[in-house]
């Protein structure tokens, strides 16, 4: 028989996979094959069911029906540890690391009985983190690390456990370019040892970039598996939506402009510590501000200031007026009781209560801005309001009572922003409002920005997205250094100048 014609075994398959939540699919009758030694991406909107697809493999959640097999053999692993015994590891958004914990306690952690003393611990895993070129101190807290340094400890723990399958849950969406370079390599290496990789990302490019093939789920089902080299972006998006997004994502270039309003938000000479220096700039209403710069260029901690989220230096810490009027915020309830909303870029952590329902957190929005003024909770009154807001902003849920940890990434942040606009603010700050959003609920968000300037609101969007900027903003203000250093029209900026701003 030729070679070339045995058909080669897939490492992991699933058949007909289908997981129930309250009856509802998850995902139904979904065939997935993952070939030794290949990287697989599986794309789809918020909800379409990659990530309980992924954990269906990595025994987080057990399928209602369908089987799963690895190198041909009928599994049902019921438990992470169990799915690590038969090589396979995620890697998952939100990490699972110990924050009390050393990073080297926790890549070893289980293993210390084949080192003498924590000494050896720290050698080991200061040599491995560094075969891996990540810059992560092995003996720094895990609770002291960033997000970015988070993700590197799950990513080199995942590699030392010598798995065969290594799942990785939108790796990317808290490492800068160079860290997403390292990564990047990595995948490459992992590929040539013969690990194979499954690749969820929400960024298309990416992709497109690192993956030998590529699987579409749409609405908890499998819509194509193919070649990478046979998808474009736009392939991707069709598939994916079920409709032609390219002219509303990230369209054409504005040729036109929404007139200034009336200034509504005037910030003179604040400083923050060390990120935010003698920064100046000015918000007007019916108009979307741009603001763009690179990381540690104090975007967010400008707006914080202004959002009454953290204070600025109380001697010489410069001036915030609202229409006109000086104001100095110590807690944000101040803030939302003068009509400024933030909607925060981190919304596990900063957005909403995880194990409250939907209803609930949008209507906890609605008592921030009535603080001192009710006494009393009404549960009729949260269930309506959930019910309003759900269908305003097209969250997809089972009902109005899930809890908010167990919806998609788009639908949480939709959750964020309602929780936001129930309050009725006058002034509304998006901080990287689609980061970790699929393209059919970024196409949404956009619609919604675009019609609250359209209503006269002034509208402040803080993006690292250079397309994003570029499609949504009237107005463009670069930031470098802790301050605002150009200000461009939208129908002026380019990429490269917004770029060369950012930089030089």
């Amino acid at each position: 028989m030729n070679p070339e014609s045995v058909p080669i075994v897939p490492i992991l398959e699933l058949r007909k996979a289908t997981k129930k939540y309250a009856g509802v699919p998850a995902i139904e009758e979904v065939d997935f094959a993952l070939l030794p030694g290949e990287v697989h991406a599986i794309v789809g909107e918020n909800g379409a069911g990659k990530s309980t697809l992924t954990k269906v493999m990595a025994g987080v959640v057990a399928l209602s029906s369908g089987e799963m097999r690895v190198e041909g053999r009928i599994v049902r692993p019921q438990t992470p540890n169990e799915a690590r015994e038969l090589g396979i590891a995620m890697v998952f958004q939100e990490t699972s690391l110990v924050p009390t914990m050393t990073v080297a306690q926790n890549l070893f952690l289980g293993q210390e009985l084949f080192f003498n003393r924590l000494r050896g611990i720290y050698i080991a895993a200061q040599q491995f983190m560094q075969s891996l070129q990540f810059d992560v101190d092995p003996t720094a807290q895990v609770s002291l690390l960033g997000a970015a340094k988070k993700q590197m400890v799950e990513i080199a723990r995942a590699v030392l456990h010598k798995a065969r399958v290594i799942i990785f849950d939108e790796p990317t969406a808290s490492l800068t370019p160079e860290e997403k370079k390292y990564f990047f390599d990595l995948i490459a290496n992992l590929k040539a040892r013969g690990v194979s990789v499954i690749f969820i990302s929400h960024a298309l490019e990416e992709a497109l970039q690192v993956s030998d093939r590529i699987t579409i789920l749409r609405d908890g089902r499998h819509v194509v598996t193919d070649d990478t080299v046979k998808f474009d972006r736009a392939r991707i998006v069709q598939a994916m939506v079920g409709r032609d997004l390219s002219q509303t994502l990230y369209g054409q270039r504005k040729t036109q402009v929404r007139p200034q309003g009336r200034r509504v938000l005037s910030v003179q000479n604040l400083r923050m510590a060390a990120m935010v220096k003698n920064n100046s700039l000015s918000v007007f209403a019916g108009q979307i501000t741009g603001v763009f710069g690179l990381v540690g260029s104090g975007r967010t901690e400008t707006f914080k200031v202004v959002a009454g989220v953290i204070k600025r230096d109380f001697m010489h810490g410069g001036e915030v007026f609202l229409n006109g009027r000086p104001v100095r915020y110590y807690v944000p309830a101040a803030a939302v009781r003068d009509g400024i909303a933030y909607v925060t870029e981190d919304r596990k952590i900063e957005g909403f209560f995880e194990t409250k329902s939907i209803a609930d957190n949008i209507y906890l929005g609605l008592l921030a801005k009535l603080r001192g003024q009710r006494t009393l909770v009404s549960r009729a009154e949260a269930g309506e309001v959930g019910e309003s807001w759900i269908k305003r902003l097209k969250i997809r849920a089972i009902n109005r009572d899930v809890r908010a940890i167990e919806l998609s990434g788009g639908n949480q942040q939709k959750v964020v922003i309602a929780k936001s606009l129930i309050q009725e603010p006058e002034l509304i700050i998006f901080d990287e409002p689609t980061r970790g959003v699929d393209v059919g609920a970024i196409s949404e968000i956009h619609e919604l920005i675009n019609r609250l300037a359209d209503e006269g609101k002034a509208v402040v969007v803080i993006s690292s997205y250079l397309p994003e900027i570029m499609a949504l903003s009237d107005r463009i203000l670069v930031q470098r250094m802790g301050k605002v250093v150009e200000e461009y029209s939208a129908t002026e900026a380019s990429e490269e100048k917004i770029m060369y701003a950012a930089i030089h």
